[in-house]
């Protein structure tokens, strides 16, 4: 009689933050990708790259929320105003690192279940379209919810649910279906 050995019986938070991470970042280029092809089917010209790495984007008025939150946090931490040329970078700095955070996040949610599930990564998606619009409207970068149109929000929506369903297929093809992972009551390897 044998048993049955699982890859991820030594699976510590670490490797479920690291895992969550990485899964973020799938996550992020499948929302991005799915943005990309909607901007190119509205007559967009930009190549994939041109247009990820924000190539247009010359100055902090013309430039969109990430990179906005991260003037505020920068200037209000340094005490200092950031030359207009740094917008791009700041764009994709606050895009990328936004995504990977709520890849983190998964990770140590998800990962602390006893199955993990790629439908997991919906209510990631969804709490982190959520948060976006909680946190920018009070900061004025975005408008209170209720002022958009229902097709804006749900362009936005969809986006975000394919973000979490990139990190959450990610994650589990990282990670496994939880067999084998952390027992969430006490960090120990739990048994398959």
């Amino acid at each position: 009689m044998g048993t049955k050995a699982t890859t991820y019986e030594n699976t510590t938070p670490l490797d479920l933050i690291m895992a969550g991470v990485l899964a973020g970042a799938a996550g992020t280029l499948a929302m991005d990708l799915l943005w990309y092809l909607r901007y190119k089917r509205d007559g967009g010209e930009d190549s994939f790259l041109d247009w990820e790495l924000s190539s247009g984007t010359a100055s902090y008025e013309q430039a969109s929320a990430p990179a906005q939150v991260g003037k505020r946090l920068v200037e209000g931490y340094l005490q200092t105003e950031l030359p207009p040329h740094t917008a791009r970078a700041m764009n994709n700095a606050v895009h990328w690192a936004t995504g990977l955070l709520w890849g983190t996040a998964h990770g140590v949610l998800a990962g602390s279940t006893a199955k993990r599930r790629t439908s997991a990564g919906l209510a990631t998606g969804a709490a982190a379209w959520a948060a976006s619009y909680a946190m920018l409207a009070p900061a004025k970068l975005y408008k209170p919810m209720w002022e958009y149109p229902t097709g804006v929000l749900w362009k936005d929506l969809s986006a975000h649910l394919i973000y979490g369903l990139g990190t959450g297929a990610a994650f589990r093809a990282l990670t496994g279906d939880g067999s084998g992972g952390i027992d969430s009551v006490n960090g120990s390897p739990s048994t398959p």
